[in-house]
């Protein structure tokens, strides 16, 4: 089945990149440059990826981005950001962006990038459409269930709503108590690639998964940092 994805970009020649390069992939381009026609794409269809610039005509990406997620929380999302904008890109990972590209980028990195995207996609999509007894056993720690099979959690009687990302990120960490992995090592084996300055992908998700799964996002006690190194899962955090 190809994969459709949509391209929310207003310049014409950043987006015709994308397409060429992206249909070589065998993925069905819809490209859209309105920040107002982008938002109604996407929540009145269904597609795989979103690669989303940040500036565009009548509604941000930014905004959409946080609309598209609190409608759809499993839609993946790649955002688009100017090369000296920190801040789009630490607000648009923060609103729920899966990753992010800064502009000018390569061919061989973008397609890498939404690879990684697409795969996560179908690993989500073949969980849900996976029957119960086909699901392998649970990871279990505490109070803290993850289902690997149907990328369901479950933390104190709770589900959580978490992205496939988050969950990937979780179930990463977890499956290593006590282990600590540096910022560069998350983005290879979450991410599925290794670009120096992409830290702020790691740490906005480590914040986001947070705040969904600590009583205190600000004290954590089960995702911690390991200052000057990186992050581990403290499984002593998680109640019995």
């Amino acid at each position: 089945m190809t994969e459709k994805v949509l391209v929310v970009e207003d310049d014409l020649d950043i987006a015709q990149l994308i397409r060429v390069n992206l249909s070589e992939l065998g993925i069905d381009i819809t490209h859209c440059d309105d920040g107002e026609q982008a938002m109604q794409l996407a929540l009145e269809n269904d597609y795989s990826l979103m690669i989303l610039d940040v500036m565009l005509p009548h509604v941000s990406g930014l905004d959409i981005c946080r609309q598209v997620r609190d409608k759809k929380p499993q839609q993946a999302i790649i955002m688009l950001t100017a090369k000296n904008s920190e801040t789009d890109r630490v607000l648009g990972l923060e609103l729920g962006a899966d990753d992010y590209m800064t502009k000018p980028f390569s061919v061989r990195e973008l397609q890498a990038r939404v690879r990684s995207q697409l795969r996560k996609v179908e690993i989500l999509k073949q969980a849900i459409q996976s029957k119960p007894e086909e699901s392998e056993k649970p990871l279990t720690i505490g109070s803290l269930v993850i289902n690997q099979k149907n990328h369901n959690v479950i933390f104190e009687n709770n589900t959580l709503d978490l992205t496939a990302t988050e969950f990937e990120l979780l179930l990463h960490l977890a499956s290593h108590p006590n282990q600590v992995f540096s910022r560069s090592q998350l983005l290879e084996s979450v991410w599925g690639y290794h670009h120096s300055g992409y830290e702020h992908t790691v740490n906005s998700h480590i914040n986001r998964l947070r705040a969904k799964i600590e009583h205190d996002a600000t004290s954590p006690s089960i995702v911690q940092t390991v200052w000057g190194v990186g992050y581990k899962f403290n499984p002593a955090g998680v109640s019995g």
